[in-house]
């Protein structure tokens, strides 16, 4: 008998009732925390250099996230023949990191502290951002948790190290974890084009451990050319930003760049890297709703945390 609860209890269509992510259980008490997976916004955006609204996104990716709520029994994919996030994977949304304007390290240190409270509950972190600068205090959280390596989804390298006397803006997340002891290295899939980089940016990068590959390259060499840049055994903190995609399909961001990836490439990167690797944390930022009025950007957001969520846990039970 399937358990998806179609023929009993609520309804609970996706636009009836509190959108918390995937209209999973709401969470406030953080020191309470007993789930798989927590959820965490961090709707911080003072670190972008142009266009802002992302501070949206979390709200936007939750909202949308409830069009995938149907049932109760996982979802099934019938390519894999797989039934993903079955009911004894539990995931819990534990609210917004409080955000203070104007103050970045405050904000940041807020979002760290939510991060920690996951990792003390042994669950595994999702922030959603906000901009790109709230890696920054994500990755601090992981000091203790042993080495990590960082995969980054993305169309800019995000390797500033200061500029104007800004350290933790949505330019330099990738150049803060690097600093990292912790941080074994990057691997940075999808960046292209005219960049907020500097040259010198990309040799640093290349100096401190990081391999940088672009939508183009890692077309050429398939899933798992770009998944042999990434160390065997490594444990993999992931972070996507939504402008890695060609904005034909995600133009609810600040910063679109043409030339990005299609929906499938990401997704069969995220699936083998969850079959290969133990995967430790994920962000995903810089939806920006108000830029995209078909709400497509934030339900590409939802559909890949979900998905990729889904192979994680299927990957757990294999092993």
């Amino acid at each position: 008998m399937a358990d998806h609860g179609y023929d009993a209890g609520r309804l609970n269509l996706p636009f009836v009732g509190i959108s918390t992510f995937g209209k999973r259980p709401y969470e406030p008490d953080w020191a309470a925390l007993d789930a798989d997976v927590a959820i965490l916004g961090a709707p911080f955006d003072a670190g972008t250099q142009w266009r802002s609204g992302a501070r949206f996104g979390p709200r936007a990716v939750r909202e949308a996230s409830t069009l995938f709520s149907f049932g109760h029994a996982g979802a099934y994919d019938h390519e894999d023949d797989v039934t993903y996030l079955p009911g004894d994977v539990t995931i819990v949304d534990i609210g917004d990191a409080d955000i203070i304007h104007t103050d970045t390290e405050g904000s940041h240190a807020n979002i760290e502290a939510g991060v920690r409270a996951i990792l003390d509950a042994a669950a595994l972190p999702v922030v959603i951002g906000g901009d790109h600068s709230i890696n920054i205090p994500c990755i601090r959280a992981f000091d203790g948790q042993g080495d990590i390596h960082i995969l980054q989804i993305d169309a800019h390298l995000d390797f500033v190290d200061v500029r104007h006397g800004v350290r933790h803006g949505h330019g330099n997340p990738m150049r803060r974890a690097a600093e990292k002891d912790y941080v074994t290295g990057l691997t940075q899939v999808g960046i292209r084009n005219v960049s907020s980089t500097a040259r010198e940016g990309y040799e640093d990068a290349r100096a401190m451990g990081a391999d940088i590959i672009s939508v183009r390259q890692a077309r050429e060499m398939g899933t798992r050319g770009v998944l042999s840049h990434v160390p065997i055994g490594a444990r993999l903190y992931v972070t996507i930003d939504i402008d890695a995609f060609c904005p034909s399909i995600a133009p609810g961001t600040g910063t679109p760049s043409h030339g990005g990836f299609l929906y499938y490439e990401v997704l069969e990167l995220l699936q083998a890297a969850a079959e290969r690797h133990e995967i430790v944390g994920i962000d995903l930022v810089e939806v920006a709703p108000d830029y995209d009025p078909t709400g497509s950007t934030a339900i590409l957001a939802a559909q890949i945390l979900l998905n990729f969520l889904g192979f994680i846990f299927h990957a757990r039970s294999q092993l």
